[in-house]
This record gives structure tokens, C-alpha cells and sequence, in this order.
């Protein structure tokens, strides 16, 4: 039975996984030359501590697992409800500061939590009927349990990780067997209370979207990350000015350039090349993704499975996108990349949730 498992597993996802860390490290002991390389020995400090979690989550049915999704769910609305009482670190309350050096952001964790528990709901509804997703009222209750940790995370405020929420549900209820009006109806929905909710939005919100329309309309200020990130960028080419030698990188314009700003180092000082590897490498692990959901052995895997296809797709989309000006700056880092533990150990322990759905697959699932 175990050869069997380790024999389905779908190992090329922990490949792709490893060789985005090691890009990602590369790019950090660059970026943290003036700092001693602090942040990289961190980073590694970080992978090995995401081993075992990932060995874990690999080694225990995922059926099991599921069985305590509502308690993970819940207990990641507590440590979501109280982050909004701590300190503010840059301006939101995200962070659980556990030492001086050591802090812990509870929505990357509750990515995990809540994907699991709508996952265990979507398979209770759908073990009821293909379609019990279309009956209004469990569609509502839903889309509620999704709407809490999604509403906590806004008030934080995080909205970039709150859109990874929605993206991931919208994964889930597309594969789901959602109808198209719904679809439909929702984007119809969307369009309308657009120029509503643009109203309302904070001033800071509103600064990041006009300087993400206009970046040269603020240099010297909200348009200046921005800008410093198109430069460095623009300024590797093809092949990159070299490790340890990019202009905005070591001479510190790029800010934050471990976190947020980490592809721009990798295209500044390793080119167009060494990005394209990069992108291509997601693209892969999300294909991979959603090729473990197809063939999942039942709904529940492939709910988990698509879950965290929408995860990652998000993550890279809007890094990449918001670093050459495509998309607004969110402060979302980039999966297995940027410097981070708390994200580091969430998607190695999705990357383990995948492994342990594919070794346990046995035929396309997706509901017509």
C-alpha cells in the first residue's frame, strides 16, 4: 500500500516547489547583501522548520484531516478576530508578534483552515445531490462561511490576501457545479456595486489605485515602489546586470526587496531569462494543481486541491503583476520566493496536501 502511494504521488510539484525556494534563496542572499544576509539565514531557518509540517500533512489521509476542519476553522476565526487587537506593524493589524524578531500572520495559516472546512461543506452538500449548491439558501449559507475570515482579514486591513480568499472559493464553486446564472448574476453584480464600494474605499486605498493608474503622478512618494521596481526590472534585460550588482536593488530604492519587491530583484540582477523560468515554474505548479484536482480521488480531494490552485495562481498573478505595473500594490508575497515563515510553512504544507491528494487518486472526479 505505501509503495503504491509513494508510486501515485505526483512528485513534481515538490520539485517545482524546491527549485522556486532556491531561485527565491538566491535572490535574498543578493538582496540582503547590506544587512549580513540576515534574512536568508532566516529563510532556511524557515524551509527547515516547514519540512516536518510538510512530511506531516504528506503522511496522514487527508479524509482524516478533514475531520478536524472545523476546528481549524474555528480556531483561525479566534486568532483572526484577535489580531485585530495587536499593535500595528506598517499600518495593519496582521501580526502576532511572538519575540522581538519573530512574528506570526495568523491569515496564512487560516488559507489552509478555511480551504479544508468549505471543502468538508462543499462534499457534505454535494454527497446530498450534484446540484445542492444551487439551492439558494445553501448557497448563501456558504458563501457566509467563507464571507467571515474574508470580512477579518479586510478589517485588518489585508486586501490582498482577502482577494486569495475569494479567488480560491471561486475556484471551489466553479468546479463545483454551480450554475452559470449564478456566475452570470455575480459578475453582473460585480460591474454594478464596483463605483460603489471605489467610493468608499479608504484614502489609501484610493491613492494605491490612482498611483497604480498614474504612477508618475507621486515620484517621490506612493508612485515611488512602483516606479523603482519597472526600473530595476527594465534594467536587467535579458540576462541581468549580475548577483550582487543591480542598481536599485543594492543601493536600496527597491523597498521592501525580500518581501513584496522580490521579483524585481531577480530581474534586475538575473534577467528576462531567470523571470521567465520563474513564471513558467508557476504556471507548471498550478497546471500540476489542477491536473490533482481532476484526478482526485473523490470531490473532497479535488475541492482541497483546486482550492489551492486558486492560492497560488493568485499569489503569482498579482506579485508579478503589481512589480511591472499591472496590477495594484498589495503587499502579497510570492510563493516560496519572498522572505517570509509564516508563508513559507503555509505552502509547503499545501504543496504536502497536494502530494498526499495525488498519492490516493484514482480517476477524473469533476462534477458535469
Amino acid at each position: 500500500m505505501q509503495k503504491k502511494l509513494l508510486k501515485n504521488t505526483e512528485w513534481s510539484v515538490l520539485i517545482v516547489s524546491f527549485m522556486l525556494f532556491l531561485i527565491g534563496l538566491v535572490a535574498l542572499f543578493s538582496a540582503t547583501n547590506t544587512s549580513e544576509h540576515e534574512e536568508f539565514y532566516k529563510q532556511i531557518r524557515w524551509f527547515l522548520l516547514s519540512i516536518p509540517f510538510l512530511i506531516l500533512i504528506y503522511s496522514i489521509d487527508y479524509n482524516v484531516i478533514l475531520r478536524f476542519s472545523g476546528l481549524f476553522y474555528l480556531i483561525s476565526i479566534g486568532l483572526l478576530v484577535g489580531v485585530l487587537f495587536t499593535k500595528p506593524i506598517n499600518g495593519a493589524t496582521s501580526w502576532y508578534r511572538i519575540t522581538e524578531n519573530i512574528s506570526f500572520q495568523p491569515s496564512e495559516i487560516a488559507k489552509i483552515a478555511v480551504i479544508l472546512f468549505l471543502a468538508f461543506i462543499m462534499n457534505k452538500l454535494q454527497l446530498k445531490g450534484k446540484k445542492e449548491i444551487n439551492k439558494i439558501w445553501k448557497l448563501i449559507i456558504y458563501l457566509l462561511i467563507a464571507a467571515i475570515p474574508i470580512g477579518l482579514i479586510v478589517m485588518q486591513p489585508d486586501y490582498g490576501t482577502a482577494a486569495a480568499f475569494i479567488l480560491a472559493v471561486l475556484f471551489i464553486l466553479f468546479v463545483s457545479g454551480l450554475y452559470k446564472r449564478y456566475i452570470i448574476l455575480a459578475i453582473i453584480a460585480v460591474v454594478i456595486a464596483a463605483p460603489i464600494v471605489y467610493q468608499k474605499l479608504p484614502p489609501h486605498a484610493l491613492k494605491r489605485i490612482e498611483v497604480f493608474l498614474n504612477p508618475g503622478s507621486d515620484p517621490r512618494g506612493d508612485g515611488y515602489n512602483i516606479l523603482q521596481s519597472e526600473l530595476a526590472i527594465g534594467s536587467g534585460k535579458i540576462f541581468g546586470m549580475g548577483l550582487g550588482k543591480g542598481n536599485q536593488t543594492q543601493l536600496g530604492f527597491l523597498s521592501p526587496k525580500t518581501t513584496d519587491f522580490i521579483f524585481s530583484v531577480i530581474g534586475e540582477e538575473l534577467g528576462f531569462i531567470a523571470t521567465s523560468v520563474v513564471v513558467v515554474l508557476y504556471i507548471a505548479l498550478i497546471t500540476k494543481s489542477i491536473y490533482i484536482a481532476k484526478t482526485a480521488k473523490d470531490n473532497v480531494g479535488a475541492y482541497i486541491a483546486i482550492g489551492i490552485a486558486g492560492i497560488f495562481f493568485f499569489h503569482m498573478t498579482e506579485n508579478i503583476g503589481m512589480t511591472i505595473g499591472l496590477l495594484p500594490i498589495t503587499g502579497v508575497p510570492l510563493p516560496f520566493v519572498s522572505y517570509g515563515g509564516s508563508s513559507l510553512i503555509t505552502n509547503f504544507i499545501c504543496i504536502g496536501l497536494l502530494l498526499n491528494i495525488s498519492s490516493r487518486r484514482q480517476k477524473v472526479i469533476f462534477v458535469e
